[in-house]
């Protein structure tokens, strides 16, 4: 990780790499990290995978052997220092694990919900038939990993109704208070996936969207929610980050939504980056009303860097 200290512009002084020296399990890989501040314990948790040798992700789709633990560790000081790992598997996944043939966590943020329910994006791998022991159909879908005790316990909510795979969530307000869980995941086949929980996360309803491309393969994309000018149905907003191009990684774009729960409100996007992009990471400053992000991006290929870059919503809207 890095610690960054923000300044009035909107640019961030960086300090050297720091190793999470716990953030791991003997004999495994430390992958996918997804962090959540709980504001109350002001407690951040670190939400992470780890995966057993150099198994790869294909090897236990096509066995049905998982090889990948859920785990976090926490820090009380805003990431100066770190608690001792915690394996999160049977209490989070159960005996589910058995339908998994792997899984992962974001990569991105998680949130925290006005009712105080810690939410970290997920997805999995999910065995739908066997044969001989061995999987013959394995379909990919988004859920969510949650906690209603600010992290003392987790619980992994029901998957999405779409095929549907990395994601990030961002909670929508609508006028009268009420919160709405949205979702937006990767999907191949030319667009994403739209989903919205009327519980928090638990379950959640899912649909295509017809505004936002997906390349062929698919890419991991960033969502967060901020607040509304007060003119519409709703008290907060949307803004998506993703590659705009319809066939491959290419021309970063933000997407603003004023009407968040209607999946035809996307705006045509704002490209920050042009040329090869891929994944990408968005936060909210309340207190500058400015936002950031990470993006992977370069000249040649989208994984030449991974660069930050800050902007108002007014420049998105340009």
């Amino acid at each position: 990780m890095r610690r960054g200290t923000l300044n009035e512009d909107g640019t961030v002084e960086w300090s050297p790499i720091q190793e999470l020296s716990t953030a791991r399990l003997p004999g495994h890989r430390s992958m996918n990290p997804c962090p959540v501040f709980e504001k109350t314990s002001r407690k951040l948790f670190l939400v992470f995978i780890c995966v057993y040798g150099k198994v790869t992700e294909q090897w236990q789709i096509r066995t049905g052997e998982n090889k990948t633990r859920l785990c976090c560790v926490t820090s009380s000081d805003v990431g100066q220092t770190w608690s001792p790992v915690r394996d999160l598997t049977d209490e989070a996944v159960g005996g589910e694990l058995h339908n998994w043939a792997t899984f992962g966590v974001g990569p991105g943020h998680g949130v925290q919900l006005e009712n105080g329910r810690l939410v970290v994006p997920a997805y999995t791998y999910y065995i739908l038939s066997r044969s001989c022991s061995r999987p013959c159909k394995v379909r990919s879908y988004a859920l969510s990993v949650y906690s209603e005790d600010c992290g003392e316990t987790w619980r992994v909510g029901r998957k999405l109704d779409q095929e549907s795979c990395e994601c990030e969530m961002a909670e929508v307000i609508d006028q009268a208070g009420g919160g709405h869980l949205y979702c937006n995941a990767r999907r191949s086949g030319g667009h994403r996936c739209e989903a919205v929980s009327e519980n928090s996360g638990t379950s959640f309803s899912a649909q295509i969207s017809p505004l936002l491309l997906e390349p062929r393969s698919g890419c991991q994309g960033s969502v967060v929610s901020f607040p509304s000018d007060g003119t519409t149905e709703t008290q907060t907003w949307l803004l998506f980050m993703h590659p705009t191009h319809k066939c491959k990684r290419l021309d970063m774009g933000v997407y603003l939504n004023r009407s968040p729960l209607n999946p035809s409100g996307w705006d045509k996007p704002k490209i920050i980056h042009r040329g090869p992009s891929g994944y990408s990471d968005l936060a909210y400053c309340r207190d500058t009303n400015r936002f950031s992000c990470l993006m992977e991006c370069g000249t040649r290929s989208e994984l030449e860097h991974i660069a930050f870059a800050s902007f108002t919503l007014s420049e998105v809207k340009k």
